[in-house]
């Protein structure tokens, strides 16, 4: 027998199998949300928080905006119920937030449990028992009317201990443990076997939790499920149902959000999917995933890198840079078409004053999770192109680089991000860009330029000027004329003693700044007899002045290529 085929399938399909959350296309309310961080997340840690870091992650998970935090299993250990007794006696826990405690079914735990949470304003007493073929089997080895008994016998503790507790409202929850591993049958019986026990009420739902404790089949299976269970549980309009998947094949957000279609109420996951195995369902996926559909998630991941500092300062993992939102590379785009295109998208967006988000290979604004577009989304290296690079120097530095340039621009910063085989920073691509093209005045610099209009009394014949200019270390004074002022500083250079060999291409120029004092940029290209291009960029609080030094940055490129002859 071959490996694969000791594998049979551990998971039972519904005996009526509707389908019919599949006419649905998108999740359209936000769920209850519960974060289990604090339960499964923190169990899962290779070293568990301490007392102090887990108040400071309450606070933390308030602010993120939970309405329900599971604390812990307060009967579990001293540092549980010592946690969940200060968030009680230290008034830590908002009026509008209900905590939720674990407990086995059995007694002494339940009454511990009960014990930790006097003087709780609002809380979810959430009982569990395993339920699967597996569990009854080999685990407990017993049938499933043993089963039911354990599941019973606790619900029915939980009402009496409720009762000493009047000052309190306290509700309940229920967990078929391994539930995905469990006949539809059977787990709806025990189900509704407690439902009857607790007799929920409009004002005091029963929360029946639906776990995929051990993730078993594809998602479509377990949303069959989900209905299965939404269409016979009893009391329906009472019952808030709960989904849990953890990740053991890698969809649980799958298994979340089709759970949610099939009739799921309330999502019970942890921050980035922290938990045990693979872990449980990141929260912040399924919730982002709405916010990208246009749904309201009630949660608030607006500064997603002070998120990802938090979570893994107070549990020592690390964030994947490749994970959904949170990672430090999800909006990065390397590739030059991909760069070419967000460039594009976003100058569209911009012209046509568009309210809703439509760019190419950015599925949400990075803007609404906090990233920056210069550091977060255009990120340049030898794949990168030149539409991503003059993003970057235009959105950071204000250079609106011709397109003609564009493609010149790009090669140079590639090829130094090649040969030096690493990410270049906007810091590092500006400054291969100055040093290339801005105000460079070797070995031409022109000292002083003075113009007077000619004219005469019926046309305008154009400027001449007197120049001043240094040429491989040597003074010159040279006067000219020209049909404007750029023709004139071109025509006196020619009368250096030295052979210029250049035409005129194009010009083009904008402020450089947003203000009043705004700088001058000015481009220039100059072609030789050959047809290659040179180009300069003149940087001058006049513009004048930045035109001219434009025109001597592109002879001194040119003077690179072809050194100046007398």
């Amino acid at each position: 027998m071959k490996n694969y085929e000791k594998y049979k399938v551990g998971y039972f399909m519904p005996p009526v199998n509707e389908m019919k959350w599949t006419k649905k296309d998108h999740v359209e309310v936000a769920p209850d949300w519960c974060s289990v961080d604090l339960r499964d997340g923190n169990q899962a840690l290779i070293v568990p928080m301490s007392l102090e870091d887990k108040i400071e992650f309450f606070k933390f998970l308030l602010n993120l905006g939970f309405k329900e935090i599971e604390v812990g299993f307060p009967a579990a250990s001293k540092t549980e119920y010592t946690f969940l007794r200060t968030l009680i006696e230290h008034d830590l826990i908002p009026d509008d937030v209900t905590i939720q405690v674990l407990t086995q079914s059995r007694e002494h735990i339940i009454k511990k449990t009960f014990e930790s949470l006097k003087g709780v304003k609002k809380a979810i007493v959430h009982l569990y028992n395993s339920t699967s073929l597996a569990q009854r089997e080999q685990v407990f080895q017993k049938s499933q009317d043993e089963i039911v008994e354990i599941a019973t016998s606790g619900a029915k503790l939980l009402k009496q201990y409720r009762e000493t507790m009047p000052e309190s409202h306290i509700s309940f929850e229920y967990s078929p443990e391994s539930f995905t591993g469990t006949e539809m049958d059977f787990a709806l019986r025990i189900c509704n076997e407690v439902i009857d026990i607790w007799q929920p009420t409009a004002d005091n739902k029963v929360v029946i939790n639906l776990p995929a404790t051990v993730s078993m089949s594809m998602p479509h299976v377990y949303a069959s499920q989900i209905e299965y269970m939404n269409d016979h549980l009893h009391q329906r309009e009472n019952i808030r149902i709960s989904l849990h998947p953890h990740n053991d094949r890698g969809t649980a957000v799958a298994d979340a959000e089709l759970g949610i279609l099939a009739g799921g109420d309330r999502v019970e996951g942890t921050l980035f999917g922290n938990g045990e195995r693979t872990g449980n369902v990141d929260i912040i996926t399924v919730a982002m995933n709405m916010y990208a559909h246009g749904v309201d998630p009630k949660l608030d991941f607006s500064d997603m890198p002070s998120i990802v500092e938090t979570y893994e300062r107070f549990t020592g993992l690390s964030v994947h840079p490749r994970q959904p939102y949170g990672g430090q590379l999800v909006f990065a785009a390397f590739s030059g078409s991909h760069q070419d295109a967000i460039a594009k998208g976003m100058a569209y967006l911009e012209a046509h004053e568009l309210d809703e988000w439509m760019v190419p290979y950015l599925p949400i604004d990075p803007h609404d999770v906090g990233r920056k577009y210069d550091a977060d989304v255009i990120r340049i290296n030898s794949q990168s192109g030149k539409g991503g690079i003059a993003y970057i120097l235009e959105q950071t530095y204000g250079y609106a680089i011709p397109k003609q340039m564009r493609e010149e621009v790009g090669y140079l910063v590639k090829d130094i991000s090649d040969n030096a085989h690493k990410e270049l920073s906007a810091e590092e691509i500006y400054e291969i860009f100055k040093d290339e093209y801005i105000n460079v005045f070797t070995p031409v610099d022109i000292n002083d330029a003075t113009f007077k209009k000619v004219s005469t009394y019926k046309s305008d014949d154009g400027m001449t000027v007197d120049l001043n200019v240094t040429i491989d270390g040597h003074s010159y004074d040279v006067s000219a004329a020209g049909n404007g002022r750029l023709d004139a500083v071109s025509n006196a250079l020619k009368k250096t003693p030295y052979s210029f060999d250049y035409t005129f291409v194009t010009y083009s120029e904008h402020a450089l700044d947003a203000d009043s004092n705004s700088r001058a940029c000015a481009y220039i290209a100059i072609t030789d007899q050959s047809g290659k291009l040179y180009w300069g960029i003149g940087i001058h609080d006049d513009i004048v002045a930045a035109s001219i030094n434009a025109l001597v940055c592109a002879i001194n490129r040119q003077n690179k290529i072809r050194p100046l002859n007398k």
